[in-house]
């Protein structure tokens, strides 16, 4: 049985205090009532010691947003993988739209932060995931294979086991626009039939492969029913504990 997960990606919000805040608000209410998924919370680098000691990580992992390509030295205002592992953390979003788009992280880049977190014993969750333009022009298979290949397909079997991929429509992120559920099932079920060529039929059956455009507590149950939609990767909807914990039920749905 492949883990379900609900991820929350908290982005560039919430002060310390804040962040703090909400972590606690989570973990009471997700320790009062157990969820029937993995829960995690991916924080700004600046919570993530504070946050990890309000905690119970068997209830609540955390989780990083981004991470360093180098090892250390040098790189003024970086954060490496060492050092998110030594705050608690247990997963790294890596390769998300908004850090190819605005920071123009490339897929090689993107090799080499991959490698350096599973290096340090953390978990990756890899985005991938098409524009407006290239799903309009029907190319988003192509899009999402391409970006597989690019930086995780390198990864022996063993490695690979510890990724979970979370499928993100650019064009869903934000805008209030979701892919259809089957839309969206139809391009997940593509990616564990990519991954099955790469790796075989049982990891790709053990694949976690999350859905992550404008995912809320009125669509997840339709979403996660799918046979191949394994979670979300949740934005807005994880800064209020009250919207997360909506969708996290919707697994109990």
């Amino acid at each position: 049985m492949r883990k379900k997960i609900v991820a929350g990606n908290w982005k560039m919000n919430l002060n310390l205090q804040e962040g703090v805040a909400l972590a606690k608000e989570i973990n009471e209410v997700l320790k009062a009532e157990k969820p029937n998924c993995g829960v995690i919370v991916c924080t700004p680098f600046i919570h993530l010691a504070s946050v990890a000691e309000v905690l119970d990580q068997k209830v609540v992992a955390l989780g990083a947003e981004n991470c360093a390509d180098k090892e250390k030295g040098a790189y003024t205002g970086e954060v490496s993988a060492e050092m998110l592992k030594s705050t608690g953390a247990q997963y790294v979003i890596l390769g998300h739209s908004e850090r190819r788009q605005y920071y123009k992280e490339t897929p090689e880049i993107l090799k080499e932060k991959v490698l350096l977190a599973l290096k340090n014993g953390l978990k990756v969750i890899f985005c991938i995931g098409e524009t407006l333009e290239e799903r309009e022009s029907n190319k988003q298979n192509e899009v999402v294979k391409a970006e597989l290949e690019g930086s995780v397909f390198n990864l022996s079997a063993d490695e690979f086991k510890n990724i979970t991929i979370a499928y993100e429509p650019i064009w869903a992120i934000g805008t209030g626009k979701t892919a259809t559920a089957e839309q969206a099932e139809e391009i997940h079920a593509f990616i564990r039939s990519i991954i099955a060529e790469k790796y075989g039929n049982e990891i790709a059956q053990d694949t976690t492969i999350l859905y992550g455009g404008s995912c809320k507590a009125s669509n997840a149950p339709e979403l996660f029913a799918k046979e191949n939609i394994d979670g979300g990767l949740i934005g807005g909807a994880s800064l209020k504990c009250a919207d997360f914990k909506g969708i996290i039920d919707a697994w109990k749905k």
